[in-house]
């Protein structure tokens, strides 16, 4: 992954990060949006909005991953 001007390296970092602890993840934040700064997660809950605002309050940054972690597989039928 390479670093741009919208998404800094340390972004694609956290990015990493999470995917690689997704496990841990799916036991602690099941069902919630997570954002994570400095390979943390700075804010967790239901609203994407919400979590957006509080990550931004508590770091400063503006850019950051937000994750939705899937608690347990869906099944959609037609």
């Amino acid at each position: 992954m390479k670093s741009d001007e919208k998404h800094p390296k340390r972004y694609w970092e956290d990015e990493k990060w999470a995917n690689e602890h997704y496990g841990e993840l799916v036991k602690k934040y099941p069902d919630k949006w997570v954002a994570v700064v400095n390979k943390k997660v700075v804010a967790a809950g239901e609203s994407i909005r919400k979590i957006e605002e509080i990550a931004r309050k508590k770091t400063g940054k503006k850019l950051f991953p937000v994750l939705f972690i899937e608690g347990s597989p869906a099944i959609y039928e037609s």
